[in-house]
């Protein structure tokens, strides 16, 4: 591939002359419209959305610096790009499958990133680049750069990474966007080449720039459209469905229902934790303050904004760190001092690893005091915090984090704030992982 593929794309704008009649904006309304869509459940809907992109930046990071300094592993399993992409996968449906390309095929040897060294520093070389690129034109010119040393396994998969660290210039790339696409705009583009995916990011950024008020400059609103329209949960005017296909839909609509009411639980109890660890607080003799996007919240007739701090302190963070240590979903501070004495991150049933590097954030960040740091989970999912805990990067930052169990927090949370004086009366309630010495 070469920058000729920029003249061709240019051409691309006459594919609009063939999208169906029926009007984009009346499939941009199916889409907003609908309460199980992922526009609704993941892009304007998630908590963890924003909150993922300085978490996955750090990990990409993270994975650049382990590369140059050789200590990259020979497998995904276990290395910092499989936390990046544990990260990525935790952004509901458009994601899920996100990691499955960079698993590491033995028979095959691909993706030839892990054994081959060359191809190895190539990608950590590209994923810096792309980390310090403010232009578009820099991007393109470092994804052309990466097509050609064609290395084996090391396809558009990786869009999915790049869109976390440029998402208005760059969208994600998976098989249900590439159909929708396809099904969108009576094309035939291809999985797994980065020339069809430039093509398609042409057409994209042009359909998107038309209805940037209906949409966003966030590329994640209309590469949810396209991944709705390819999984068939979007149905366009020249989609032809057979009754087979009507069934499977039934089907699939129901479990999306299924998945919302399951959704509206989860963030029912995610509420409720917080006015826990609020009120706990505001009894111990802190001040209390959740996150920025939740004081508007309640919990019964009770306002967060009335335990909780009106405005964050004043604390010596960078602006990054800031605004992703106010997104912490909970965090006490001593009176008058401002220091942070103890942080919490409620998690339901995705974000495990953000929150904890969220946490970590506010750890390194402050180093003239240590908070105690707390995930707060769901008890059916001790096994996957424990799982989280336990990987090699949490466990070398010798930041130590502990959790507690949502069933725990709510049964006793009158007792503490009876009875105790101190945040360390969350010890009674607090569990940690326990590791063999290294």
């Amino acid at each position: 591939m070469n920058i000729e593929y920029i003249n061709e794309s240019l051409k691309l704008k006459e594919v609009n002359e063939n999208i169906m009649e029926q009007p984009f904006l009346t499939i941009i309304n199916k889409y907003k419209h609908d309460p199980a869509s992922v526009y609704n459940s993941w892009f304007i809907g998630s908590e963890g959305r924003l909150k993922a992109f300085r978490s996955i930046r750090r990990g990409v990071l993270q994975v650049v610096e382990e590369i140059k300094n050789e200590k990259f592993g020979n497998d995904f399993k276990g290395s910092s790009l499989e936390v990046v992409l544990a990260a990525i996968t935790e952004q509901k449906q458009v994601f899920e499958g996100a990691a499955h390309p960079f698993y590491w095929k033995p028979k095959m040897r691909i993706p030839d990133i892990y054994e081959n060294q060359s191809s190895k520093k190539a990608f950590g070389q590209f994923l810096e680049n792309c980390l310090c690129a403010t232009k578009e034109e820099q991007l393109i010119r470092e994804i052309i750069k990466l097509d050609s040393l064609k290395i084996k396994g090391l396809g558009p998969a990786v869009a999915s990474i790049l869109y976390f660290l440029h998402p208005t210039i760059l969208p994600p790339f998976n098989t249900a966007i590439v159909n929708g696409f396809n099904y969108l705009f009576n094309d035939k583009k291809k999985l797994g080449s980065w020339t069809e995916y430039l093509k398609m990011r042409e057409v994209i950024l042009d359909k998107n720039k038309e209805y940037k008020n209906e949409l966003s400059n966030d590329l994640g609103a209309i590469s949810g459209l396209l991944f709705e329209i390819g999984m068939r949960n979007v149905i366009i005017e020249g989609q032809i469905i057979s009754e087979e296909d009507k069934a499977k839909l039934l089907k699939q609509y129901d479990r999306r229902h299924k998945e919302v009411l399951s959704e509206k639980h989860e963030e029912d109890l995610h509420t409720e934790m917080q006015y826990h660890l609020l009120k706990i607080g505001k009894a111990l003799g802190y001040d209390p303050i959740a996150a920025s996007n939740d004081r508007g919240k309640c919990y019964g007739e009770v306002n967060f904004s009335f335990i909780s701090l009106d405005a964050f302190p004043d604390l010596p963070l960078d602006k990054d760190t800031k605004s992703t240590v106010q997104l912490i979903d909970v965090i006490w501070f001593e009176k008058k001092s401002n220091r942070a004495v103890c942080a919490f991150e409620v998690e339901k049933s995705t974000s495990i690893y953000s929150g904890i590097l969220r946490l970590s954030d506010l750890a390194f960040s402050l180093t003239d005091h240590q908070s105690a740091l707390f995930i707060i989970i769901p008890n059916e999912r001790e096994k996957d915090v424990i799982l989280q805990l336990s990987r090699p990067s949490i466990r070398k930052s010798e930041v130590e984090i502990r959790y507690i169990l949502f069933s725990d927090l709510r049964e006793h949370c009158d007792a503490l704030c009876k009875f105790g004086d101190s945040h360390k009366i969350l010890e009674k309630i607090a569990k940690s992982t326990v590791f063999a010495p290294q």
